[in-house]
């Protein structure tokens, strides 16, 4: 969980809706099992095949917030499992030695669920551990060495489970250094700079890639992740920072232009009247803050497929009850995607 300032515990949104969001689709799956699984077995890699399959084994009440996607696909004629847990932490934990036996856990249980629906033979489940900082992963990837024998117990090491996973750390990631397709990498720095409150040079980073052949699904995906992982990010200068680019710029109209619109006329609109009582300039910038929050609200009720509020039933509710209101809506986005 994270805290904010008021004190109060947030589940890791958008965080875990974002990972599902993006991995869940087979192509973005696809382009990252492609760079992080062993070339070897790449190439024996039926990358059509691969599916998304129900999974909902990470456990209520753990202490970090985490996501988990199970695929499945053919791999040299066999069928295969990649499973795939994303794991967001807002602080240090003591009890990181403790994952690698979660993670088994984990793998256990897929493994016995496939029993139960199909029997035996059992498929190969290949774990991947997909880590959001914010400090690196310090543990080791093998299950064996949580334990410590010494010399003369040697004869014990045959009875413990020899067990490995993969790992992608974010906090080691450089996209400079990283040839995965423009898409992927645009998603992968999006998630590191995130973490590391750096969203604003995000967009300035974006520009200056490649970042013209992504989709306007997926801008519009990362524009919504980025305003709504920072609230006080400025949804203004965000869109004057993607002008440049006049593909992102476009794209980003949908999205950015929306939210400047809502905020500029609702600020002037309120301006109008406020000002009369505390000055024209500190009514304009209360309206703007208030109109913004209405184009988010409309902006994550179009999103999620609902009749946007209309703004003459908005605009009468103070700031705090819009805030409100969004944050009921954060709630249902990440319902729905925890779901998937």
């Amino acid at each position: 969980m994270e805290k904010s300032e008021d004190g109060i515990e947030r589940v890791g949104y958008p965080n875990d809706a974002f990972f599902k969001d993006v991995f869940s689709q087979p192509q973005h799956a696809t382009a990252f099992f492609k760079t992080r699984l062993p070339p070897a077995i790449v190439t024996q890699v039926d990358w059509p095949s691969l599916r998304v399959l129900p999974s909902s084994f990470v456990k209520s009440g753990l202490q970090q917030v985490q996501a988990d996607l199970l695929f499945a696909v053919n791999i040299g004629g066999r069928d295969t499992r990649l499973y795939l847990l994303f794991e967001h932490q807002s602080t240090v934990d003591p009890t990181m030695l403790l994952r690698l036996l979660r993670l088994l856990g984990y793998v256990a249980e897929i493994l016995f669920k496939h029993h139960k629906d199909h029997g035996l033979p059992l498929p190969p489940v290949l774990p991947f551990v997909f880590h959001q900082g914010p400090e690196r992963w310090n543990v080791s990837t093998a299950f064996e060495d949580l334990f410590e024998l010494p010399e003369e117990l040697a004869g014990l090491l045959p009875f413990v489970p020899k067990f490995h996973h993969a790992l992608f750390d974010l906090t080691r990631y450089d996209p400079d250094q990283d040839k995965d397709e423009s898409q992927l990498r645009s998603v992968m720095q999006l998630m590191k700079m995130a973490r590391e409150r750096q969203l604003s040079r995000y967009f300035d980073w974006l520009v200056g890639t490649a970042a013209e052949a992504l989709p306007a699904g997926l801008l519009k995906t990362i524009l919504l992740y980025a305003l709504h992982t920072d609230s006080d990010l400025d949804v203004e200068k965000i869109y004057h920072k993607l002008s440049p680019n006049p593909e992102l710029k476009n794209n980003a109209m949908s999205v950015a232009e929306k939210l400047i619109a809502e905020g500029l006329e609702k600020g002037l609109e309120k301006g109008r009247v406020e000002g009369r009582v505390e000055g024209m300039e500190k009514g304009i910038e209360k309206g703007l803050q208030k109109g913004q929050w209405i184009g988010k609200i409309q902006t994550l009720e179009d999103f999620l497929g609902m009749s946007p509020s209309p703004s003459e039933v908005l605009d009468p509710l103070s700031v705090a009850e819009l805030e409100a209101m969004h944050q009921g809506l954060h709630r249902e986005y990440e319902r729905r995607f925890k779901q998937r």
